[in-house]
């Protein structure tokens, strides 16, 4: 029962992303989204179970959306943040790479982050091994792990842990 309800929720996702992307209702498209949203699910449902692990309630579409504006917002931040460190004369950066600690439980709520904070310029993310993210940082603020887990991951992981868990 799990997997066909895990099957129809990647289904119905992957089908949503391909109107989304062709930004149509048409008839071709919908049989087109339809017939490879079933084979992708068919060929590689047991390699994209990560997917199933999205929480589908009324509080994690809400997080889903909160978390999609505070991205924009984290990552219109630090555009700016970096452009200041670019443009200044002095050059005022002063990298390295910091150790973070996520609660996240969620194989896919763990790769979001990730993903998040390496989008976010300034940051990247290195590696990710169970609970740490090890994360280099253009402009370290503190080395301390609980102060760098405050400044790079509790934002996103406030949605992130609705979502997924």
């Amino acid at each position: 029962m799990e997997k066909a309800r895990s099957s129809a929720v990647l289904f119905a996702t992957l089908l949503l992303l391909w109107i989304f992307l062709n930004g149509s209702l048409a008839v071709d498209v919908l049989i087109v989204g339809t017939v490879v949203s079933v084979l992708i699910v068919l060929l590689f449902k047991s390699s994209l179970a990560a997917f199933s692990e999205l929480k589908t309630t009324p509080q994690a579409l809400r997080a889903a959306l909160q978390y999609c504006v505070y991205f924009i917002k984290e990552l219109i931040k630090a555009n700016i943040r970096l452009a200041r460190i670019v443009l200044s004369p002095s050059l005022p950066v002063k990298p390295g790479i910091v150790k973070v600690r996520t609660r996240l439980k969620s194989k896919m709520g763990r790769l979001l982050l990730a993903n998040s904070i390496t989008l976010t310029p300034g940051t990247l993310t290195v590696e990710l091994k169970d609970e740490w993210l090890y994360v280099h940082w253009v402009s370290v603020e503190s080395s301390d792990v609980e102060a760098a887990t405050t400044s790079i991951v509790s934002g996103f992981e406030q949605y992130l842990e609705v979502m997924y868990g």
